[in-house]
């Protein structure tokens, strides 16, 4: 299974929100995934390990993690949804 496949799959949530934030965040070409460098692709991974209840707090409600590491990644995927 290829990274991209892998990571589509832990993109899946559960809830149509979550699932199309992610989705588009890792199909976007310049504000996306792909423009993300080794630390950036970390900080997504341990976004995608947080529970979904704070997913949804931080990309849905506009609140930001008390993580330092996690809060520009949140800002990229809330970013290249339009929000």
């Amino acid at each position: 299974m290829s990274e991209l496949s892998r990571l589509r799959w832990r993109c899946r949530r559960g809830t149509t929100e979550l699932d199309r934030l992610l989705g588009r965040f890792l199909d976007a070409d310049s504000n996306g995934y792909q423009a993300l460098d080794t630390e950036g692709r970390a900080a997504f991974e341990q976004l995608l390990a947080c529970e979904d209840d704070d997913l949804i707090d931080w990309l849905l409600s506009g609140h930001l993690p008390t993580e330092p590491q996690l809060v520009d990644i949140v800002t990229r995927v809330r970013a290249a949804s339009g929000l």
